[in-house]
């Protein structure tokens, strides 16, 4: 399909087909996003000129992973599919410390924290689709500035699964990722300081994507086809910008993408337009062939971040470990009520308590303890093995978790960049 005009049953049909794409689960991701702070004093102001400085010489190095900035300068790694989950561990894990080397000489860090906790939003990359996105989202509150520029995650890519029914079917996994999706936020939730002060949040990144936009970071219904839901969810979104070669990115309040292909008004859409949309909706887990589960705060240590993809990875495409994980996760939908995630009480209570919850807890525990018994099946390497083991040890089983390793916050140092 061309730039020519696209009808409302186009692109019904192509969101239905691109979202989900069905067969074995053989293959697994991770989107690792890192704030990057100063190597020696965390709460010193990096300066945006020393960030750009680095990431050009990043740019040179020969890695596997694409490399991005987000807006507000911090860094991301996305593998490329994996074979297995060792294979992605092993590829990923080499080319972030390629990364580390390179701007240790700098002076430079990556951190691994759900949201930084000591400097305020501000943003580095000024171009026409962060200028539309951030005074889109300011009209709902500082949220959204705080998302795009102060925080970091795990980001879980797996496959769609099997177009029949049983614990590999897309849409058991589909329904899974929405429930399991609060016990990750609890057990990896890692970001409880913002500008030097306790929030009351365990994970207070997850908090901002509940108090975004009302309909742009949520997830459709789950009570309808997974397919139907999507699509639907995505043509009666509303339409962040309207991209032109010249001036502004903006559009018209009340504006959703299907009234735009109904009055072809400003300019009829087209497929191109529809794929662009497609990149300003942030639902905690997001289809894009594959399933991107998009919740979990980033971890800390250098390896930290292996342990929510070791996890989620053996409850998704473990199938003894997907059964269990399942049958856990399936009461938590009586606490979810009539909102989607993540402004439901169940992810509320999530991102505010942690594993403090007793039924988050006690989910986790069996999830986590399904996980270890799969990731022998899995392949996976002793070492891994224990890391997981020695984090169920640490913060599941006693209803912990990484933020509640937080000390009291210390201030940030007032040095201008």
């Amino acid at each position: 399909m061309t730039a020519r005009e696209l009808t409302e049953a186009e692109a019904g049909d192509l969101l239905r087909c691109i979202c989900f794409k069905t067969g074995p689960p053989r293959a697994v991701g991770v989107e690792l996003e890192w704030l990057v702070h100063d190597l020696n004093d965390p709460r010193l102001l990096v300066p945006h000129e020393s960030l750009q400085a680095a990431y050009a010489a990043l740019r040179t190095l020969p890695l596997r992973s694409a490399l991005t900035v987000e807006p507000g300068g911090q860094l991301e790694l996305s593998s490329l599919p994996a074979a297995s989950l060792m294979e992605c561990i092993s590829t990923t894990g080499a080319d972030l410390a390629a990364v580390r080397a390179a701007l240790e000489p700098r002076g430079l860090t990556l951190v691994g924290l759900g949201q930084d906790p000591w400097h305020p939003p501000r943003r580095m990359l000024h171009e026409a689709r962060y200028d539309a996105m951030e005074a889109h989202l300011d009209r709902t509150g500082p949220a959204g500035r705080a998302m795009m520029c102060s925080t970091a995650s795990v980001q879980v890519c797996i496959d769609a699964g099997y177009e029949e029914p049983g614990p590999l079917g897309f849409g058991r996994r589909w329904l899974m990722a929405h429930l399991l999706g609060a016990v990750l936020v609890a057990a990896f939730a890692n970001s409880p300081v913002s500008t030097g002060r306790l929030t009351g949040w365990r994970s207070t990144r997850q908090a901002n994507w509940s108090d975004l936009d009302p309909v742009c970071a949520l997830a459709p219904p789950l009570d309808a086809p997974p397919r139907d839901a999507w699509a639907n969810h995505v043509l009666d979104a509303p339409v962040m910008c309207l991209r032109t070669e010249a001036g502004p990115w903006s559009a018209p309040p009340g504006l959703t993408f299907r009234r735009w292909l109904r009055t072809g008004a400003p300019r009829p859409p087209t497929r191109a337009d529809l794929d662009y949309h497609l990149t300003t909706l942030f639902p905690p887990v997001r289809p894009r062939g594959h399933l991107e589960l998009r919740m979990i705060d980033a971890q800390p240590g250098a390896d930290g971040w292996t342990v929510p993809l070791a996890v989620t990875s053996a409850l998704f495409d473990d199938p003894e470990a997907a059964e269990a994980a399942y049958r856990a996760v399936k009461p938590l939908a009586e606490r979810t009520g009539s909102l989607a995630a993540p402004r439901n009480p169940l992810w509320r209570t999530a991102a505010r308590d942690g594993l403090a919850d007793p039924e988050l807890r006690e989910v986790a525990t069996v999830c986590f303890a399904a996980a270890l018994d799969a990731l022998p099946r899995l392949g996976a390497t002793r070492e891994l093995q224990d890391r997981v083991a020695a984090f169920t040890d640490r913060y599941v089983v006693r209803g912990r978790c990484p933020a509640d390793d937080t000390s009291p916050p210390v201030p940030a140092k007032d040095v201008t960049p």
